[in-house]
């Protein structure tokens, strides 16, 4: 498979990885400009940018872009290996290391009206939308027409049932601390960008004492959204939806949530 193939096929699944492309090279280098080289999740790779100990500190690097999502400018000398160059070819070489995400994946708990209403949202935005709900009616294409993916399992089995990612965003929109509290430990140790819960400044000191008295450490908790959204006076399940995509947006952008009216 070449390596324009597989850039498709992780379209294709929503999969993500690394694009590593020669971009300059002066002087003898293993491989010249142009040459491709994608590096997975799980290390491995297809394509080459050169072998040996260059190659070895480019996966390394890609590695850590595509947990960063940003992309990174790599220049190596390939002179003096007792100076820290990778080889002794005697050339420069530079290779640009971009992350190729997936679509972002908007993970809704709870297929409740407010769970749909987050989920039709969602789906509107280019999320990619998982569902999960331990009541097998609340969680189906029929229940929720918006969802690609259906987890109909207890909440402390999610981290089992699907891949959770820097790229996941997980709204619980539950029935209360009965399902959150032995739920959600496992979301906290998951690598997701978010998690928000739904409901009041109570129920969330309530559930938030309960996960301190079972063990869960302090700064895991922090990582918790809630309330959650941001403060619109949102009534309706659609106007709540609303609140809770706009925290998720201004975080992902880096936005502030004020208004920018002068």
């Amino acid at each position: 498979m070449s390596v324009f193939q597989a850039l498709a096929e992780l379209e294709s699944q929503g999969k993500g990885a690394v694009l590593c492309t020669v971009i300059r090279s002066a002087g003898s280098t293993p491989r010249h400009e142009g040459s491709k080289m994608i590096v997975y999740p799980d290390g491995h790779i297809l394509g080459t940018v050169g072998g040996g100990e260059l190659e070895s500190r480019v996966i390394k690097e890609a590695l850590d872009v595509y947990q960063q999502g940003k992309p990174r400018l790599l220049s190596y000398s390939m002179v003096n290996p007792k100076e820290g160059d990778p080889g002794v070819c005697g050339g420069t070489v530079q290779i640009y290391v971009e992350p190729i995400l997936p679509k972002p994946v908007l993970l809704v708990i709870g297929g409740g009206h407010v769970g749909k209403a987050v989920a039709h949202l969602g789906k509107f935005l280019g999320f990619r939308v998982a569902m999960s709900d331990d009541r097998p009616e609340f969680c189906n294409p029929e229940a929720i027409p918006d969802g690609d993916e259906f987890y109909p399992v207890p909440m402390r089995d999610l981290p089992q049932a699907m891949t959770i990612t820097p790229q996941t965003y997980i709204v619980m929109t539950t029935r209360g601390s009965v399902v959150d509290v032995p739920g959600l430990p496992a979301l906290l140790d998951s690598p997701a960008a978010y998690i928000g819960i739904i409901g009041s400044k109570r129920r969330w000191l309530t559930t938030k004492k309960a996960l301190l008295e079972s063990g869960i450490a302090e700064e895991k908790i922090a990582r918790v959204h809630s309330p959650i959204g941001l403060e619109l006076n949102a009534e309706t399940p659609e106007e709540i939806a609303v609140s809770i995509l706009a925290e998720i947006i201004m975080l992902r952008n880096g936005g502030t949530g004020e208004r920018m009216r002068i």
